[in-house]
């Protein structure tokens, strides 16, 4: 994993918008600050495909542009109010999954029907339904921030997604493996027949077997590798 923060953002949004995580110009992934005074965000305005490193720039809690260049994210309270509730949270990720979306709509319990959902639950993932319009504001951020308690990932429902983690590449694969989760289980459901899926008990061993922190940053290598990066 690379030192440099700009890079370092720069490549998580381009995982994401190779996964098809982008919805056109929106979405965001973020890092916390080492010297903590906010988030290194991408820019407003491109999608997460096209980020490069000099498109990354420093937000404050209060939208200040400390560092870099370019309109920040009007949705910035998402990453700067859960880094100040999320001492443990390297990293931010804000997107309109598809899947994801579709199966916080529908009222649908995210049930471990597959390894990815293991990653998740138990608990349950929260869901947030304060509003279904953008995060504009420090207040919703940090409504948000509370709804995700110390959970990896929350439905914003009829809106999209948060997921975070240690770093950013941990929060960025997150988000992957929840769409992934979410499309799994509605594929499931469209079946019909008696779904079955994995007890909370065993869950938690397959978390600790699958997905510990080394074979998760190895996941990422693998994503930056498929970006010829």
């Amino acid at each position: 994993m690379t030192d440099d923060i700009h890079e370092l953002v720069s490549l998580a949004s381009r995982v994401l918008g190779a996964a098809d995580q982008g919805d056109f110009i929106w979405g965001h992934a973020s890092a916390r600050d080492p010297e903590g005074r906010g988030a290194w965000i991408k820019r407003s305005g491109i999608g997460l495909a096209e980020v490069g490193p000099e498109d990354v720039h420093l937000v404050s809690p209060d939208g200040d542009v400390l560092s870099g260049d370019g309109t920040r994210h009007l949705e910035f309270p998402i990453h700067t109010e859960i880094l100040l509730a999320r001492p443990d949270v390297g990293g931010v990720v804000h997107a309109h999954s598809p899947h994801a979306v579709a199966l916080a709509a529908a009222g649908v319990e995210l049930r471990p029907v597959s390894h990815a959902a293991t990653f998740f639950v138990p608990p349950s993932v929260p869901r947030f339904t304060e509003t279904t319009d953008l995060i504009l504001t420090r207040d919703l951020g940090r409504s948000l921030a509370k709804t995700l308690g110390d959970s990896s990932g929350a439905f914003l429902v009829n809106h999209g997604i948060v997921t975070v983690g240690p770093d950013l590449p941990t929060a960025a694969f997150a988000a992957l493996l929840l769409e992934t989760a979410a499309e799994q289980m509605l594929r499931t459901l469209s079946f019909g027949g008696h779904p079955t899926w994995t007890d909370d008990e065993e869950s938690l061993v397959k978390r600790e077997h699958i997905y510990h922190p080394a074979a998760v940053h190895s996941a990422w290598d693998h994503l930056v590798r498929r970006l010829g990066g």
